[in-house]
């Protein structure tokens, strides 16, 4: 169990490189450095595709944890973010080469996954074929020291990005898959409301690799986030139950915006990474009282 004096401090505390919008990846890393973070959480669609290794080195050398990454391709199937190519084929080739490339820089990260959209909305053939595939998946992570970890979405992108839009029905996928090198990434914009989350995050806390923070309003817009307090999520009581679970990896902080927005938090990276570091620990000093 762990020690209710545990601060921030003690456990990894990142920025995953979304929060940042589009600012470039050495601007990220001299962010992060100068306001004192240790921890990122790297989104390859944010590094060259060309020169990859460059960019692998010049985070390695600024220091910074590499707690999780998000790969340029992240699903099985096509989603927002990636809809070619669309066979699963092509998209797995492109994930083992992350899964090998990450593997060699930064051996125990966490790369993160969802599953995109079943073809024809064949949900028991997509769940089966990525069953299959992300079980073979799981020991090629295993192989190259690095692992999976599934992130169930919230409902409102199952028409876009996903066919698992609950914990527990990541948590009934990863226990079936069983594999040591697959796990969950609860994301608590997408699963924080969820009915009976403390009893899930107890029930399969040993699955959780890692942990997204924020907070939820009703979006206005499809990237519309909010910094953690801001919103409606109950976070102190979800980080209580995550302690008392004895989760200790990484929190990162994941803020997806809209630049069309007039209070963005894309528009001033800084300050949205000052003011979510500074909201997060007084948040987890309140779960801790």
């Amino acid at each position: 169990m762990p020690d209710p004096r545990r601060t921030p401090s003690d456990f990894p505390f990142g920025v995953s490189q979304y929060t940042t919008g589009k600012l470039p990846l050495a601007q990220d890393l001299a962010l992060l450095r100068r306001l004192g973070i240790g921890a990122i959480e790297v989104c390859e669609s944010k590094l060259p595709a060309n020169g990859l290794d460059r960019a692998l080195a010049e985070i390695g050398d600024s220091g910074l944890q590499v707690v999780s990454v998000q790969p340029r391709y992240h699903s099985l199937y096509p989603n927002s973010l990636r809809r070619h190519p669309a066979g699963p084929g092509a998209r797995l080739a492109r994930l083992r080469r992350s899964i090998a490339a990450f593997g060699r820089r930064f051996p125990g990260t966490t790369l993160v996954l969802n599953t995109g959209l079943a073809p024809g909305g064949d949900l028991a053939t997509a769940w089966r074929e990525m069953e299959r595939h992300y079980r073979r998946l799981a020991a090629v992570a295993a192989d190259h020291g690095v692992r999976l970890a599934l992130e169930p979405l919230h409902p409102v992108y199952m028409n876009t990005d996903t066919f698992i839009c609950s914990f527990a029905e990541a948590a009934e996928f990863v226990r079936t898959l069983d594999h040591p090198a697959f796990g969950l990434l609860l994301d608590v914009w997408h699963c924080g409301k969820e009915a009976g989350i403390h009893e899930l995050i107890q029930r399969h806390r040993r699955l959780i690799f890692g942990v997204h923070v924020s907070d939820w309003r009703r979006p206005r817009a499809r990237g519309d986030r909010r910094l953690p307090g801001d919103g409606d999520l109950p976070l102190v009581p979800l980080l209580q139950t995550l302690r008392r679970a004895g989760y200790r990896g990484a929190y990162s902080l994941e803020i997806f915006s809209d630049p069309r927005l007039r209070d963005s938090l894309w528009r001033h990276p800084e300050r949205t990474v000052a003011r979510g570091r500074d909201a997060f620990q007084r948040l987890w000093r309140k779960a801790c009282a």
